[in-house]
């Protein structure tokens, strides 16, 4: 009988999660006047860029004419030397304890010596390790770890030993991938160049020579204005508050580094919430470990809770009365959360707003009742005149923590709580204190246990259809079960971060203008936090007491942020406040309208200039352009709201 002819098959690596994978079919295969400053970078990003690009789609058109490759995607052929069908399965670096997953089926050789081939498209993202198994006795042939590049073409080679049983496996490069971080590398040396430029323009603009060749040619009052604006840089001059409690007339000054610390929080915020070019480091963590895009969010809690301190203490100086205090805190509390509903239910032209798929929780959610709770515990405690306070006891180096131990303990108590119900709560089906993420993890025995205890809350208290449907954890897990990573357990954990962020509020005031101090303090803060994180998870990703984990706000996910907060705030605050080399810009625009960026950024996403029809939609370059130009168009816009003293605070 004739044999049959072999022809070449594709398959993606990545299914939809939740769908059994089939065998493949045999088939064919700045201040002032800070309008240059944005117009620069449009136009360097537009101008470096069209080269990269077009250099990219010149690649791919090379290597990969007979077969279109996505984003972070490369070609892989397995050719198969050896008298026997084989299968290929395939497991992610990142994936912890999970089961392999089949890639494909190749057939048999049909003659000796003669391979046959089969192609399959691999993820680039991490690196895999490819398990090539026998279909006769199902036994494993060989285990081959690679990190494919994007673009690239593989073949993977399958042969016999030396003519015995043992099957040799080795993976070679055909086609060399494109190197898909240039884009990055090019915006970054774009964006370090303006920031060294405008400072330098500055001192240009202060030459005699320069300022009298400017009054030649034009009026002397626009030439001073030109001069003073520092390019961007604004003046130090406003009371300390925050976006969410109104400002108050008084003699203090508003210490920059606060809004630049949040005006930085919020701008990555918006760039990874936009995409962040489709870069793999910009997209949140799947489960354990960190990313970029994991870091905005509790910093941008932690610095709320640093406001409230100074916000809280200002009010009472002014004479405003506790229980007034308390009704405001309230009622924007409930205006966040309101808001919160509508940003995260984006439903704005499709009828009524259905409550049967209404997703609850969220980031203004979380960000409110982190509020609610840290500033009514601080209402509690605060004391409106410190300078009366003794400073020579033995006590009085702790004095900015003894004086509110009624909010200490309340917080301890709510973080045993935390692990209490986290460690102690009976889930069904799953084992108690499971921190796992369901899915093919754990090589597959607790499936439906995503988050454990928080996601059994979250499911009980609010319901299925009221939290997060597609969680991280299915990109790498292809978990099925419904997960929120701003659930209810979670919020415990986010009060805790606000309110090591009112303690930095407290050394501030406690030790105002002693810059050594409040240095010292946050260092040794940070130092601390740093240590009981690396405690909880022994210094590593997976193996620790409690990981670091972004979607269950765990305990050393909270105090390895705390931790990083307290030294950039050092950073910060040092150059800006201390030494003044800085004055925040741009960052220090957004974070003075953080309210009103972060809910136009959710609302306006789709919209033009925002987005728009990209001409490949598979290319990292135009992605980061895309989101790039959308962030400094934020940026811009809390800048022209700056000019017109136009603050958003609920």
């Amino acid at each position: 009988m004739a044999k049959k002819k072999v022809k070449e098959n594709t398959k993606h690596i990545s299914s939809l999660p939740g769908v059994k994978q089939k065998r493949p079919k045999v088939e064919t295969q700045p201040e002032e006047n800070n309008m240059g400053f944005f117009a620069a970078i449009a136009l360097l990003v537009a101008v470096f860029a069209a080269p990269l690009s077009a250099e990219i789609f010149t690649s791919d058109l090379r290597h990969h004419k007979h077969k279109a490759l996505k984003m972070d995607e490369a070609l892989l052929t397995v050719n198969n030397e050896l008298d026997s069908e084989l299968v290929v399965s395939w497991m992610s670096k990142r994936c912890y304890q999970c089961l392999y997953q089949e890639l494909g089926v190749v057939p048999a050789g049909p003659s000796p010596g003669q391979p046959s081939s089969v192609n399959f498209v691999v993820s680039t993202q991490h690196e895999i390790t490819l398990q090539v198994n026998g279909t006769v006795v199902n036994t494993e042939l060989c285990r081959v770890p690679f990190h494919f590049g994007e673009h690239g073409n593989y073949s993977l080679w399958v042969k016999n030993l030396n003519n015995s049983s043992a099957a040799n496996c080795s993976v070679v490069t055909d086609a060399d991938p494109v190197n898909s971080y240039i884009p990055i590398l090019v915006a970054f040396l774009i964006f370090a160049g303006l920031a060294l430029v405008m400072p330098v323009g500055r001192r240009i603009l202060e030459l005699n020579v320069v300022k009298s060749l400017v009054l030649r040619f034009g009026s002397s009052m626009e030439t001073e204005r030109l001069i003073n604006s520092e390019l961007g840089y604004p003046q130090i001059a406003a009371p300390v508050t925050d976006n969410i409690l109104p400002p108050q007339p008084g003699s203090s000054k508003r210490l920059r580094s606060l809004d630049t610390f949040r005006g930085i929080s919020l701008v990555i915020m918006v760039f990874v919430n936009y995409g962040g070019g489709r870069y793999w480091f910009f997209k949140h963590e799947s489960w354990n470990g960190l990313t970029v895009a994991d870091l905005v969010f509790p910093w941008f809690v932690f610095i709320m809770g640093t406001s409230i301190a100074l916000s809280i203490n200002s009010l009472l100086r002014a004479g405003s009365t506790r229980c007034s205090l308390f009704k405001k805190v309230v009622w924007r509390s409930m205006q966040l959360f309101i808001i919160g509903l509508f940003v995260i239910n984006p439903n704005y032209c499709q009828g009524p707003l259905s409550f049967n798929n209404l997703r609850i929780p969220g980031v203004l959610q979380r960000l409110a009742w982190s509020y609610l709770v840290v500033a009514s515990l601080d209402l509690l405690v605060a004391r409106g005149h410190l300078d009366i306070l003794p400073m020579e006891a033995w006590w009085s180096p702790l004095l900015d923590i003894l004086l509110y131990w009624p909010a200490w303990l309340c917080v301890i108590l709510l973080e045993v709580l935390w692990l209490c119900l986290t460690f102690l709560l009976p889930v069904p089906d799953c084992p108690k204190g499971y921190l796992g993420p369901g899915g093919i993890g754990d090589m597959g025995l607790y499936p439906n246990c995503t988050g454990g205890a928080a996601g059994f809350i979250d499911r009980w208290l609010l319901g299925e259809s009221h939290i997060h449907q597609t969680p991280t954890s299915r990109v790498i897990y292809a978990t099925q079960m419904p997960y929120d990573p701003e659930g209810v357990l979670g919020s415990i954990n986010s009060i805790l971060m606000a309110f090591l962020g009112l303690q930095a509020g407290k050394i501030i005031l406690h030790y105002r203008d002693v810059h050594r101090s409040i240095i010292s303090r946050f260092l040794v803060w940070g130092f601390l936090l740093g240590i009981i994180s690396a405690v909880l998870t022994k210094c590593s990703t997976d193996q620790g007491f409690i990981p670091v984990n972004k979607n269950l706000w765990s305990l050393s996910y909270v105090t390895t942020l705390a931790s990083f907060a307290f030294v950039l705030l050092v950073v910060v605050y040092y150059i800006v406040d201390v030494k003044k080399w800085w004055s925040g810009a741009p960052f220090y625009y957004p974070g003075m309208n953080s309210i009103l960026v972060y809910v136009g950024h959710e609302v306006f996403e789709d919209y033009f200039p925002f987005r728009w029809r990209m001409v490949n939609s598979q290319s990292h370059v135009e992605h980061l352009i895309q989101n790039l130009l959308a962030t400094s168009c934020w940026v811009l816009i809390s800048y022209v709201l700056y000019r017109k003293k136009i603050f958003w605070k609920i």
